[in-house]
């Protein structure tokens, strides 16, 4: 069942894909609603789960075979996986765990809709995975559990070591989570042909008129757009307009527009302030800007901003979603971005709270300085 409820709005329940739901506080509705109080519940025991791996990575061969193996045979779900998955020569030729391939279904990331089958997803690898996990649904997401086997790990709490358990808490409904906001993007692509026009012996001429179609393309965008200047050696040089109204152009590498989630990626490389992925915002984050006084900046969640190039640009732009689907925008191109209505139901280990200070600690590590020494009444003398 898709979402029905609004990501901001003040109702006590949010669904998320077939099964899942969110319950929060009923007395609260109408005031701030505290983040750990967010609870995964299930309006019917789940049944299905759409496992992800990260590809070429031999040390999740036996930690994904072992979980898939846990979830088929003793917790009775239908597994999901990725065909390519199953097509590593590590797997498919491994006749003892060829047995529990057979009950997977399988799919083809876009040619297959799997949207409305799973009932939750668990990811194996680093953050990579959970934001390929988002990209393979346009809507409703259903619950993410994601185990820290990659480098990083800011996004994937739960260690592997205690799968089991875990992960029948989670088939139960006893968890905390938290609500990652997506992006919506829409590209806008102005499409110049010439008109073939024929001489009087019936020879096609090039140099007929102009004419032009546009191509709509969208995108959903857990971590950030983000808009440089490509290979040219020339400044990128793009309007910034919010709401309709034109707030600066953006001279300098690039410009960097992210939610609270991708706030602690490439946001804060280039200065941002990290958010917690509850707060409803939008950051806009220059990369190495040509201005001394071009600061990063957030607004809500609610504004729609639009990207140009500026009509005395030098070149072209260059646009990624979430470090993929990367492709040049020209003249008369435009990139609309603004706060999706389907958010990612991120699973946390803890709470929402606990979880994210202990990312910043391990992954960043954040504000770890070495203690000053106390000072005793003798030394204050001195």
């Amino acid at each position: 069942r898709s979402r029905t409820q609004s990501l901001h709005g003040p109702s006590p329940v949010t669904t998320f894909g077939p099964k899942a739901c969110m319950l929060q506080n009923p007395h609260a509705v109408m005031h701030i609603q505290d983040p750990a109080s967010q609870r995964l519940t299930w309006n019917k025991p789940p049944k299905s789960v759409l496992v992800i791996k990260k590809i070429r990575d031999a040390s999740l061969l036996e930690p994904f075979k072992e979980l898939c193996i846990f979830l088929t045979e003793v917790k009775n779900m239908i597994v999901y996986v990725e065909k390519k998955v199953l097509e590593d020569p590590a797997i498919s030729g491994d006749e003892n765990f060829g047995a529990i391939t057979k009950k997977f279904c399988t799919f083809r990331e876009d040619l297959d809709d799997i949207s409305n089958r799973v009932d939750f997803i668990i990811c194996l690898g680093g953050d990579g995975t959970l934001l390929y996990a988002s990209s393979l649904f346009q809507e409703s997401v259903p619950p993410v559990m994601a185990f820290h086997l990659g480098s990083l790990g800011f996004l994937t709490p739960f260690k592997f070591d205690t799968y089991q358990s875990q992960v029948t808490q989670i088939i139960e409904g006893n968890a905390a989570i938290v609500l990652r906001s997506r992006l919506v993007v829409r590209v806008l692509k102005e499409n110049w042909e010439k008109k073939a026009r024929m001489d009087e012996k019936g020879i096609i001429l090039t140099n007929g008129d102009v004419e032009s179609s546009r191509k709509a393309m969208q995108y959903q965008v857990l971590n950030e757009v983000v808009v440089d200047r490509g290979p040219s050696s020339y400044l990128s040089n793009v309007d910034l307009f919010l709401d309709g109204h034109l707030i600066t152009t953006v001279q300098g590498d690039g410009v960097i527009v992210s939610t609270p989630t991708g706030s602690t990626a490439y946001a804060v490389a280039a200065g941002a302030s990290m958010i917690h992925p509850n707060v409803p915002a939008i950051m806009i984050t220059p990369i190495c800007p040509h201005s001394l006084s071009f600061r990063p900046i957030v607004v809500p969640a609610g504004v729609e901003l639009k990207i140009m190039l500026s009509r005395d640009a030098r070149n072209t732009a260059w646009v990624s979603f979430d470090g993929r689907k990367r492709q040049e925008i020209c003249h008369g191109d435009s990139i609309t971005i603004t706060t999706s209505c389907f958010p990612v139901p991120s699973i946390c280990s803890r709470d929402p709270v606990n979880d994210w200070f202990e990312s910043l600690a391990e992954c960043l590590h954040w504000n770890v300085r070495k203690k000053q020494n106390y000072l005793s009444s003798e030394d204050e003398e001195f």
